[in-house]
Order: structure tokens, then sequence, then C-alpha cells
């Protein structure tokens, strides 16, 4: 059997558990409140309450699920007895403002899922950050179908690229091999191919179309409503150089 462990039990962290689970992976899943708040995940999907070092050991493949502002958060040294073959798949996605606040490295340009890299110590594969959590539960399709969707894979190892696009086939969902960590800008928030649910096809043409201004676009805007949100008294978290607000 193979092995997974999954680092947040969210939308898509219990999504993509579930694909798992339903093609022969034992699934270890973990957050930060620990695993006897896991009960209900063990209970309806069958995954294994694990800690987040339980997670991040497990033999095949790590799946980080968590909010960027969660990952500066993670215990340091996490990954250090992550198996070396395993493949540590990155599923995050920076919203500035309301939920992750400003994270200066991005904000300057580095790509998502590069920032990750430097905060975790390990290679990552940037995937399912671009497609909404029901859409991996419900739209997997047979090899050849015509409405199968496409997951678009980023990462710097050819390697284990191809086993991530292996992966996607396996529950699924055709893999497209999407390139180094450094262009994986062309599947974050702004972007064409952005929680889009295209075909592979169409899926590479949209990568191709992609626009660095969109992406910074996009965040603006995020950052606008933020403040906006703010300006009309909600309570919203953010983070600046002092830390994380208490609220969220």
């Amino acid at each position: 059997m193979k092995q997974a462990g999954i680092i947040g039990a969210g939308n898509i962290g219990c999504a993509v558990a579930q694909r798992l689970i339903a093609t022969g992976h034992e699934v270890r899943m973990a957050n930060r409140r620990g695993p006897e708040s896991l009960g209900d995940q063990a209970n309806v999907l069958g995954i294994v309450p694990a800690t987040l070092e339980q997670a991040a050991g497990a033999r095949d493949v790590v799946l980080i699920a968590i909010p960027e502002y969660a990952v500066a958060e993670l215990p340091d040294g996490l990954f250090a007895h992550t198996p070396a073959d395993a493949i540590i798949l990155d599923a995050g996605n920076y919203y500035p403002g309301v939920r992750d606040g400003s994270i200066a490295e991005i904000d300057g340009g580095m790509p998502d899922s590069q920032w990750v890299v430097s905060r975790i110590g390990r290679p990552v594969i940037k995937m399912f950050n671009m497609i909404h959590a029901n859409r991996i539960a419900e739209s997997h399709r047979p090899a050849g179908a015509p409405d199968r969707l496409c997951l678009t894979i980023a990462g710097d190892d050819p390697e284990d690229r191809a086993r991530a696009i292996a992966l996607a086939d396996s529950i699924g969902f055709d893999g497209l091999d999407a390139g180094a960590l450094t262009e994986s800008w062309r599947q974050q928030p702004g972007t064409p191919v952005y929680c889009a649910h295209l075909g592979i096809d169409a899926a590479r043409a949209a990568l191709a179309a992609a626009r660095r201004d969109a992406v910074t676009a996009a965040r603006q805007e995020a950052l606008d409503r933020a403040r906006s949100w703010q300006a009309n008294g909600a309570q919203v978290g953010l983070w600046n150089a002092a830390g994380r607000s208490d609220r969220a």
C-alpha cells in the first residue's frame, strides 16, 4: 500500500485524501490542533489521524494544503526526516491581506511555491492549487474521457514532475508538465488556468497566455478588498513585521 501524508484538514486536503484513499493509499492527515481533532475525517474519509511529524514522514507523497501564513508557522525541521524519495506537493496560494497578510519575498516577485521551498528546506511540486476542492472530489474521469480535467504540475526535478503526473492520472485527472518552479506563477491566482477547470489542451494554452502583471493585479485586488473590509469595521487578521494578528 502506498502511503501519503496530508498537512491540512481543509477542503483541498480532504478532497485529495478522498481520491488517494479510493485509489489504495493509506493517508495520514495532520493539522495544528492535533490528531484528536480529526475524528470526523477519520470516520467519513478513512484517514489515519496523525501528528505533523507523522504526516511529514509519509513514505511516498506529502501534500501541504494549508494557507501560506500557516506554512511560516510549521515547526522548524519538520521535513528533515521526510524520505528522500518522497515527493512533497504544495497546494497553497498566497492571498495577501485578509488571510496571509504580507510576505515580502512573494510581494517582491518570488513565486509562491519557491517561497515554500525556502521555508521548509525541501523541493516541492506545485499541484492542486488551481482547482476547486469539489472538482477534485467529483470530477475525476478515466483516461481518455473527453471531459477529463487537467492538473498543472510545476517543479524543478523532471522525475518528480513525472511522478506527480502519474499520481494525477491515477486519481482521474490529466497531469500537465508546467516546467520549473520559476514558471509556477503561471498557475497562481489571477492567471487564465487558475480555477478555470480546463482540459489538457486548453490548460496548456492558458499557461502560455499567462501574464505576470495579472498576478500582481489579483494580489492588489485582494489587498484593496481587505482594506475596504477593515474600513467598514470587519475584524480581519493581517500580518505585519511583528507577526500575525490573533484575528482571523
